[in-house]
């Protein structure tokens, strides 16, 4: 259990004495864990964010990652997502953080889509749970649409896309080169100023988000989900699965034993797999936190470019599996 999960457990199920076997209690559990650990990364990351330009000055870093092929840049990044457990809401810190960077938005929304769904703890409860050739298949499908994902969106120049507070460059390369010049105070100034500028213009959407999530998470029941797209003969069930997967907030780890008991209730693989990546990687909280950062172009396309993605992973795996 996570500090955030113990913390959360304490105040919800003992101060505040709510049944932890209702569905209320339940929602609240994980309203209150996800507040503590996204508001803990989201000022962790844009604090150290901040002290590295801080250190090092924005047109140094930019020229080091410009100075790489692009590809080189992206697989990177995926690595990077593939190694760090996040779930799509604790990603968007570090999201922000990679903008702040200048890192370009096609590098960024890689790591943006491999982070939720890929992460070795995923893959180790993958292989014991569903198979190593599951785990496999599963794990290349998120390389694949993370890296093919990140291409197509970076063909519409999305950087025009991103709120101005986040990428105001001429008033924070005034900043960076005083902090530079002016020893730890300075530094250490600027990174909490950036901190406080862009929590405080998302810290309303976290909430919305993560209570949003945490509804759906309390009260919607897996067997209605499960019942819902066990026909493998309706064409509509990987979309439906893509869709319903939005609302259901969690984490890959977290919804693999769902998946589990929904591959055991009939549900096929590729449908069982398309919901696993749009619960992962395309939750509604992510979204609502993520249009402070980005505007609705921006929204819109990181959005159609997974859910066709996800609705093709689907319809392949289905069909290949169908023919074993």
């Amino acid at each position: 259990m996570t500090p955030f999960e113990s913390t959360a457990s304490w105040f919800v199920y003992g101060i505040l004495s709510i049944d932890s076997q209702t569905a209320f209690g339940q929602a609240m559990h994980f309203f209150v864990m996800d507040v503590l650990k996204i508001f803990f990364l989201l000022v962790l990351i844009i604090y150290l964010m901040g002290l590295l330009r801080a250190f090092v000055s924005t047109e140094r870093v930019r020229s080091v990652v410009v100075g790489k092929p692009l590809w080189l840049g992206r697989s990177m990044a995926i690595g990077l997502g593939s190694v760090t457990p996040f779930c799509s809401c604790s990603s968007v810190p570090l999201f922000i953080g990679f903008v702040e960077a200048r890192i370009p938005l096609s590098i960024t929304f890689a790591f943006l889509i491999a982070s939720p769904m890929i992460n070795e703890v995923a893959v180790v409860l993958l292989i014991s749970l569903l198979g190593w050739e599951v785990a496999f298949w599963y794990v290349l499908a998120g390389l694949v649409v993370a890296y093919i994902g990140s291409v197509v969106i970076g063909w519409f120049k999305p950087e025009r896309w991103v709120e101005a507070y986040v990428w105001d460059i001429k008033m924070r390369q005034a900043q960076e080169q005083q902090a530079l010049a002016n020893g730890w105070r300075a530094r250490h100034g600027f990174a909490w100023s950036e901190v406080k500028v862009i929590v405080k213009r998302i810290w309303h959407w976290v909430f919305i988000g993560i209570g949003v999530g945490a509804a759906f998470h309390g009260y919607v029941p897996q067997v209605w989900v499960t019942e819902t797209l066990a026909d493998a003969s309706n064409w509509w069930s990987v979309p439906a699965a893509v869709l319903l997967g939005v609302p259901l907030y969690s984490n890959a780890t977290g919804v693999i034993p769902v998946i589990e008991a929904m591959l055991g209730k009939g549900v096929p693989l590729g449908t069982s797999l398309a919901l696993m990546m749009s619960i992962a990687a395309l939750s509604l909280p992510e979204l609502l936190i993520l249009r402070k950062v980005i505007r609705w172009p921006a929204l819109l396309l990181f959005v159609a470019v997974l859910v066709v993605a996800f609705i093709l992973v689907g319809y392949g795996f289905n069909y290949f599996y169908a023919k074993l």
